[in-house]
């Protein structure tokens, strides 16, 4: 099993990192994925609906009715 390795640290100039682990054998090839912090504030559905391209088809709940009734109705002719 692949061991995961957590480290928090800060960007230093030049956009450059460094990790430190003496638990990691010299000379081994990593995987290495960066995740910046602020990335993992949540966005509400509605939030990343609206960013979409063309954002919502319906605005309320009655939209969404009056397009189904029509729907149903096209069905019956």
């Amino acid at each position: 099993m692949q061991k995961a390795l957590h480290i928090k640290t800060t960007v230093m100039p030049g956009g450059k990192i460094e990790i430190v682990n003496r638990d990691l054998p010299v000379g081994e090839s990593v995987h290495v994925v960066v995740r910046q912090a602020s990335a993992s504030v949540r966005k509400s559905a509605i939030d990343i609906l609206d960013e979409a391209p063309g954002h919502r088809l319906f605005k309320t709940a009655e939209d969404v009715e009056s397009f189904l009734k029509g729907e149903r109705a096209s069905w019956e002719r």
